[in-house]
């Protein structure tokens, strides 16, 4: 399938809602977290194969803000396999030339997880292929509401009149700042939403899910599977077929 794929229609920016752990260790007769364990090679596939591919940036969505409301136990384990996961996977960044950053309330973090991302940020900081962002303490409303208040608060100090309020300058001032708006999103699990995730870089995004795909089960194949979906629709930005057709030629 990846022989299939046009290297000059790539996505610019996927986003993933990585679903489906829970459902997977219970199949199992497994605890919630082992399903969370066995994610850990899917996150592998996924970002190894947004890097190889030249994708420019891979945003997974690894901690909502919601989350915060699971079993108490789970949370604990969440973060304790968050901090080993970075700190084992940091040669493999270092290796493939991956940039890690982070979106969200990472302040919300235990301290320990926060030292962990510090330390793989800064360390990655040059490289200069895919840039793999973890979505912490993260969601969409969040996201907004954050950056109303920043602009609320330039407007109140007089360093911006409301009228010079954009979509350029809202756009910036979201924790996704100059990145590209999101192409492709993707969800495991079987379930067809995008629960509070990305909701202003979502706009255009086409959405891609698997109806029987959990997520320690994903590999490289299904996102080129969803990237040669991608490659077959028409974007049409709100324009008609016509006028695509036409501004293409």
């Amino acid at each position: 399938m990846k022989e299939q794929l046009d290297r000059t229609k790539l996505p610019q920016h996927i986003a993933i809602i990585m679903d489906g752990n829970g459902r997977w260790a219970k199949k199992r007769g497994a605890m919630r977290v082992f399903g969370h364990r066995n994610a850990i090679k899917a996150v592998r596939e996924a970002t190894e194969g947004c890097a190889e591919l030249g994708i420019k940036c891979l945003t997974l969505y690894a901690f909502s803000t919601e989350n915060w409301g699971r079993p108490e136990a789970e949370v604990r384990a969440l973060m304790e396999l968050l901090v080993y996961t970075i700190g084992d996977e940091l040669p493999t960044l270092l290796k493939n030339n991956i940039r890690l950053d982070t979106i969200g309330d990472t302040d919300s973090l235990p301290k320990s997880c926060q030292r962990e991302l510090a330390e793989a940020i800064e360390k990655t900081k040059h490289n200069t292929g895919l840039n793999l962002i973890l979505a912490l303490g993260y969601s969409g409303k969040w996201d907004i509401v954050q950056a109303a208040q920043r602009l609320a608060l330039q407007v109140k100090e007089g360093a911006l009149a409301p009228e010079e309020i954009s979509e350029n300058l809202f756009n910036q001032t979201l924790s996704t700042q100059q990145r590209p708006e999101v192409d492709l999103m993707l969800r495991t699990g079987g379930d067809h939403r995008i629960s509070n995730f990305l909701l202003w870089q979502l706009a255009y995004a086409e959405l891609y899910f698997y109806d029987e795909v959990f997520w320690p089960d994903f590999r490289r194949e299904h996102l080129y599977e969803a990237i040669l979906s991608f490659q077959q629709r028409e974007r049409r930005f709100g324009k008609t077929s016509e006028q695509i057709v036409t501004e293409a030629k």
